[in-house]
C-alpha cells in the first residue's frame, strides 16, 4: 500500500496517508503491552504506514524510548513526528503547564533525539501553545534547530488561525496537529479554510472520536480508573446516550459499503482534502490493519453528505475534554 502517499505542507515533507497515534501504548488506555506495540510498529511499516507521532510527554519519555527501540537500524523508512512544550519536573509532568522557552525547546529536542535514537526528528511541534512565549521566538528557534539538520519540518498542535499565521511568517509551519473528525468539527469554519490558503497540513488525532465512531464504547464509569474515558464529558450521563445515538449513520453507512465504522470515519477524513493525514492511535495489529485498509476505501457523494449531515456541528453533546484540558487549547 505505499503508493498511497500525501504531502504535509509545502516543504516536501511526504508521508502514508494514514499514521499510527502511538500515545496509547504507553499511557491513558490502559496497561502497556511493549511486545504487542512493537510487534504493531513493525507491522505499520510493512504496511507502508511509515508516520509515527508520539512525544516526550507520552509516558513521559517511554513512548519515545519504544519507538527508539522498535525502530533501531530501521531509521530511514520511518518519518517520526515528536512534541515538545509541557514542563517535567523529576520525571513526571507538572500539571497543564507549558514551557516553549528557546533553551527549553532545545533541551527537549537533544532528549528526544537521544530517546529516538536519532540524528534529527522529522517533524517537530509545540504541544500547546505557551502563552507565555511569543510564537515568533518557538517557530524562530525550530527554524535554528532545522537549519542545524536536528529537526526536518515544523508543526504545530491544537492553536488557532491568529497563531497559525504569526508562526507561519516566521517559518513556515508544515502541518497542524488537532483533533478532527466526524466527531468533532470545531476546525471547518476557521482553521481548515487558513490552512489551504498558507499551504499547511493537517495531521487529525481522534480520528474516530475516541472509539464512538469505531463501535464498542462504554459509559464512563465502566472504564477502569486512570483510564482518560472515565473524566471524557463525552462519555457521561445524557451526553453519552445522544452521542451513540449521533453514530447512527457511521454504523449504516459501514453496513451498506461493506466496511468497519471505524474506516468509514477515516475515509470520509482522507476525502475531505489532499493534504489531511490522520493518525488512528492503537496498539494492538489487528485494529491498525483495519485502519491502514480504509485508505482504500472510496465513499461516494451521497455517503459524504448523509455523514456530513447527520453529525453536523453541535449534534455531539459535552466538550471533548474536561475544562481543565479545554483551557490549554488556543482558539
Amino acid at each position: 500500500m505505499t503508493h498511497h502517499t500525501r504531502k504535509l505542507g509545502s516543504q516536501g515533507l511526504e508521508v502514508g496517508a494514514i499514521g499510527l497515534g502511538c500515545m496509547g501504548m504507553s499511557q491513558s488506555y490502559g496497561p502497556a503491552d511493549d511486545g504487542e506495540s512493537i510487534a504493531t510498529l513493525h507491522r505499520a511499516v510493512e504496511l507502508g504506514c511509515n508516520f509515527f507521532d508520539t512525544a516526550e510527554g507520552y509516558g513521559p519519555y517511554a513512548n519515545e524510548e519504544l519507538l527508539g527501540r522498535a525502530f533501531r537500524g530501521r531509521r530511514e523508512e520511518v518519518v517520526l513526528a515528536t512534541k515538545f512544550g509541557f514542563r517535567f519536573e523529576n520525571g513526571k509532568q507538572v500539571g497543564a503547564e507549558t514551557d516553549s522557552r528557546p533553551a527549553s525547546i532545545r533541551r527537549a529536542v537533544e532528549g528526544s533525539l537521544r530517546r529516538l535514537q536519532t540524528e534529527h526528528i522529522d517533524l517537530l511541534y509545540q504541544h500547546r501553545l505557551d502563552r507565555n512565549v511569543p510564537i515568533e521566538d518557538v517557530a524562530g528557534t525550530v527554524g535554528d534547530l532545522i537549519s542545524e539538520g536536528k529537526v526536518r519540518f515544523f508543526g504545530l498542535s491544537e492553536v488557532g488561525v491568529a497563531t497559525l499565521r504569526r508562526a507561519h511568517a516566521v517559518h513556515p509551519v508544515s502541518a497542524l496537529q488537532s483533533e478532527y473528525s466526524l466527531w468533532e468539527r470545531n476546525l471547518e469554519p476557521d482553521v481548515i479554510p487558513v490552512l489551504r490558503e498558507l499551504g499547511i497540513g493537517l495531521v487529525p488525532f481522534c480520528p474516530l472520536g475516541r472509539g464512538f465512531l469505531a463501535g464498542g464504547v462504554r459509559r464512563a464509569e465502566d472504564y477502569p480508573e486512570g483510564d482518560t474515558r472515565r473524566i471524557d464529558p463525552r462519555y457521561q450521563g445524557a451526553n453519552y446516550d445522544q452521542n451513540v445515538a449521533a453514530a447512527r449513520t457511521v454504523f449504516d453507512v459501514a453496513a451498506r459499503v461493506g466496511a468497519k465504522p471505524g474506516q468509514v470515519a477515516l475515509a470520509w477524513l482522507l476525502a475531505k482534502g489532499d493534504g489531511i493525514v490522520p493518525i488512528p492511535g492503537t496498539k494492538r495489529r489487528a485494529y491498525l490493519e483495519e485502519n491502514i485498509a480504509a485508505a482504500l476505501l472510496h465513499l461516494d457523494a451521497a455517503d459524504m453528505a448523509a455523514l456530513d449531515e447527520a453529525l453536523a456541528a453541535g449534534t455531539v453533546a459535552g466538550n471533548r475534554y474536561p475544562d481543565f484540558v479545554m483551557a490549554t487549547i488556543d482558539r
